[in-house]
């Protein structure tokens, strides 16, 4: 990489804590008792590990608070980024309960003036819209307490404070709370960051809990690009997960669900589909040239638990994890999934382990135990107790089965529910200082079971990763995400291209890895439903996920799918690298101006830059600033649909000497970048 981000005063904190065991910025109550850090005298220190790898340093270090309670902490810290994260667990290795753990929280003090936090809310009610908040004027601070940890708000943050700043993040996948005060008098920000909102439990013999994971990114200069770009690089080369058993990175890649394309009514997901429908779709796309990566095979697959066969219901049907044995009988869909590996295109299929339907029926046909489900008067949604180990294994085992049996290449994950609500009636049921064991044990065991499904689909050549989706976008958590990617970074920017520009605008900056579909039902995105330039560019994330008829569509324009996939693989170089945003951010209902965005690699001194005159937007001319150009003696911009060359000197077209025309509304522009020294 060509901008360095080694941070010695990131260093030296990081060696401060570890030195320092008393003063680690983490904190708790142990039967009312408040316990600062790692303090001698409280704790004795039972062992410690630590090694160095890939320019990184992994401390793990156990501590022995009472016959009964044993305290490991795993640090990391990465020389190369500055950046600091670290995770506490809680072990019962007594033969006696615990006392009452509650209140487990990092805490950190950054001082400086003009203390500034931005960041982003969650997907569904706020669909990622960003924040700027002094807080010199008031505290701040966010939570989530549905289940679903990214949907309203979001934990990620960029605390701005005297010349510098930090990024943090909160990793975890089920309840959080973060709180921002500012001291003016000392000049400083405390921040308190807590996983499990509810936590106020004892442990009984033999269990193990987990806080979340909390990472701390400082960068030394107070610039939103240049903070946004440290975040975008680190996440990219140290939390994405590997393509593959060989550790091959993750790039760019494509998805077509062929669901619409059977002729059959379909109410969602891939409940239409069947063994007499899936290869006239994929013999039309090889034919003509529109090939994706992966075939998209979703809800609606499995046999109901009363034995039937879902026509129309996917979400009510949930459980067996076992194909449909109308729809596909046999062997007949690791037939289909062959024939696409044949043809050079993997399978992806989806699951929701967390949820279950009719749990008497799944006892009578399935061999399932009712007492795993959570039930509670008023909640539609049924809870899959997979923190229980007995229905964790059954319910891993029928998706290894069927992965393996089928080898489908990736697994994808959805959760369609808010579980929190029954994760605390399961915690009430347990008695009394039981205040949030539920979550913790069915959080630490989805992480486990996303580790045995990668181990399981590696062990056939198939993917690194998962599919992380919660209706959409609400299981973006930082621990999540070193697992899987989200192929919907939402279900609402499926709707309009102004809410979809509006989308990358923000979570593009925090999650570089995400995808959207550039087509799903009529009148969706464009006025007419059809699928066009404006579409296709609006739609060019590293996750394209084409969604169209190859053969029941009469009219399907081949030639206008080709062009945008060969478009977007020419863009795929520049999506994982840095990213700038040149107009200010617009809520996804407003048509009325610009969006422009660039992607630019610093090593190769190239990118491309996308700009989009709105629907209803009256203006033809957009001037912009290239904040990179400036490095540069020179810029060439080179229009991909005219073809025209355009020279800047690298100072004026980093100070708004860009000067953008559209013919016309609705329009989208697409040029390469490039210094001009560096052109053939």
């Amino acid at each position: 990489m060509s901008v360095s981000y080694r941070n010695p005063q990131a260093d030296a904190w990081y060696r401060s804590i570890l030195q320092n065991p008393a003063g680690f910025p983490f904190r708790f109550t142990y039967d009312g008792e408040p316990v600062q850090g790692f303090p001698d005298g409280v704790f004795s220190r039972i062992e410690e590990k630590s090694v160095r790898e890939d320019g990184r340093e992994i401390t793990e270090i156990c501590w022995k608070k009472d016959a009964a309670l044993y305290i490991t902490l795993r640090c990391v810290h990465d020389f190369l980024y500055g950046v600091t994260e670290w995770t506490v667990w809680f072990e019962n290795r007594g033969n006696r309960n615990t006392g009452v753990l509650a209140d487990a929280e990092t805490v950190l003090a950054f001082p400086g003036k003009y203390p500034v936090l931005k960041g982003i809310l969650g997907d569904h009610v706020n669909n990622y819209r960003p924040y700027c908040l002094d807080l010199a004027s008031q505290p701040r601070y966010f939570e989530s307490n549905s289940g679903r940890a990214t949907h309203v708000n979001y934990p990620y943050f960029d605390l701005e404070y005297g010349d510098s700043g930090v990024m943090l993040a909160i990793g975890w996948a089920g309840t959080w709370r973060a709180d921002f005060r500012y001291n003016g008098e000392k000049q400083e920000v405390e921040y308190r960051a807590r996983a499990v909102n509810r936590l106020h439990t004892r442990l009984k013999p033999g269990e193990k809990i987990r806080t979340a994971m909390f990472v701390r990114a400082p960068y030394m200069v107070r610039n939103e690009d240049a903070a946004c770009n440290y975040w975008r690089s680190w996440f990219i080369a140290r939390c994405l997960p590997p393509a593959d058993g060989h550790g091959t990175p993750l790039q760019p890649f494509s998805t077509c669900c062929l669901a619409s394309d059977t002729g059959r009514p379909n109410s969602d997901g891939s409940i239409s589909e069947g063994y007499d429908t899936w290869r006239p779709s994929l013999e039309k796309m090889i034919g003509e040239d529109v090939k994706t990566d992966f075939r998209w095979f979703d809800a609606g697959w499995y046999a109901a638990p009363d034995g039937s066969s879902p026509r129309e219901d996917w979400w009510g049907t949930v459980g067996t994890w076992a194909l449909d044995p109308v729809k596909w009988p046999g062997n007949s869909f690791r037939q289909s999934t062959d024939y696409a590996r044949e043809h050079g295109m993997k399978t992806l299929m989806w699951f929701e382990p967390e949820r279950v339907t009719d749990p008497e029926a799944l006892a009578k046909n399935w061999g399932y135990d009712p007492k795993w489900a959570i039930r509670l008067d008023g909640v539609k949604a049924i809870s899959n107790n997979i923190g229980d180990p007995a229905c964790y294994r059954w319910t891993l085992n029928r998706i290894l089965r069927t992965l393996t049996e089928n080898k489908v290449e990736m697994y994808r994950e959805d959760n369609n529910s808010d579980q929190a609500a029954l994760w605390q009636y399961l915690d009430g049921l347990e008695g009394e200082d039981r205040s949030g064991i539920t979550e913790c044990k069915l959080i630490d065991a989805h992480y486990r079971m996303w580790d045995e499904i990668i181990a399981c689909t590696l062990s056939y050549g198939g993917c690194g990763f998962v599919d992380s989706c919660a209706s959409g976008g609400g299981r973006n958590d930082l621990e999540s995400l070193r697992r899987g990617v989200p192929l919907l970074r939402s279900d609402a920017d499926r709707t309009t291209t102004a809410l979809r520009l509006s989308m990358t605008s923000s979570f593009n900056r925090w999650v570089p890895m995400c995808g959207a579909n550039n087509k799903e039902k009529p009148n969706q995105l464009s006025p007419t439903g059809a699928l066009d330039p404006y579409v296709w560019r609006a739609s060019y994330l590293p996750i394209l996920n084409v969604d169209s008829q190859f053969v029941q569509d009469p009219g399907q324009d081949f030639s206008l799918l080709r062009w945008g996939l060969k478009e977007w693989k020419r863009v795929c170089p520049y999506l994982l690298k840095d990213f700038y945003v040149l107009t200010p951010w617009h809520i996804g209902t407003d048509t009325s101006g610009f969006t422009a965005f660039a992607y630019f690699d610093p090593d190769a001194a190239s990118g491309v830059l996308l700009a989009f005159r709105q629907e209803t937007c009256r203006e033809d001319m957009l001037s912009v600033s290239l904040p990179f150009a400036g490095a540069h003696d020179q810029i060439t911009l080179t229009d991909e649909d005219t073809g025209e060359t355009t020279v800047l000197e690298g100072k004026d077209a980093a100070s708004g000497g860009v000067a953008l025309l559209f013919s016309r509304p609705r329009q989208a522009r697409l040029l390469w970048i490039h210094d001009a020294y560096s052109i053939d």
